[in-house]
């Protein structure tokens, strides 16, 4: 399976052999593309930055993503959107100061990117803002290199996932009051991609629908018993 980790580092070489390592490859059996290079004065500018592809089939244990009757799935191959988005994101993760390990892997039409790393605040911003813009922005990037339709899930330091399970759970309490009392339950404003993990997440609780209410900043959702709407 063919793999890209793109790297940073002091040097062109520093990044380079921190990707290397990562890969589990020597140079010879990979495909390295300098992306930048260090501009600044004493090492005090902006960081060298590379991108390494290799075939890390051998290496297939840290690759394969486990899901349904015990199968295995190893990703569709690198494309020239997922290039794209990788770049992309690390250019403006660099840009703002952030130095981490990326990975990536595609699919069906879905891109999945994932940043770890420390400092990453200055990506998420307040309630994930910054890393909805950049998320966005790289759905932007990655659609003019494609012909068919795809969409970008960036995660950066782990805060989606976390966000996700934060969602989960109100949205579990926000259903289990509103058929508890029959009535009507206002959750709290939440962004877009918010808003449709709770649509989607309870589309399969029993019991409850869902719509949106509110404008902008104040845009929120609605969990309403079945019943009260029959009433």
């Amino acid at each position: 399976m063919e793999k890209s980790v793109t790297k940073t580092g002091k040097t062109v070489e520093e990044a380079k052999a921190a990707a290397l390592e990562e890969l589990g490859v020597t140079e010879d059996k990979a495909v390295v593309e300098v992306l930048s290079e260090n501009d600044g004065f004493l090492g005090l500018g902006k960081q060298a930055e590379v991108k390494v592809t290799a075939d890390v089939e051998e290496n297939a244990e840290e690759e394969v993503v486990y899901y349904g009757d015990d199968e295995t799935y190893e990703g569709d191959a690198v494309s020239e959107a997922e290039d794209a988005a990788v770049s992309f994101v690390a250019e403006v993760l660099s840009g703002i100061g952030i130095h981490g390990n990326m990975d990536s892997y595609r699919e069906d039409d879905t891109i999945y990117i994932s940043v770890s790393g420390a400092d990453c605040g200055a990506a998420i911003g307040r309630h994930g803002e910054t890393l909805e813009a950049i998320t966005y922005m790289t759905n932007l990037i990655a659609n003019k290199h494609s012909e068919e339709r795809v969409h970008v899930h960036l995660d950066v330091g782990g805060y989606r996932k976390h966000r996700e399970r934060i969602i989960e759970g109100l949205a579990d309490r926000a259903a289990s009051k509103a058929v508890r009392y029959g009535k009507p339950v206002s959750m709290e404003p939440m962004n877009p991609a918010e808003r449709r993990m709770v649509h989607s997440y309870l589309q399969g609780v029993d019991g409850v629908t869902t719509h949106s209410e509110g404008d902008d900043a104040n845009r929120h959702v609605i969990v309403t018993p079945v019943d009260s709407e029959k009433a």
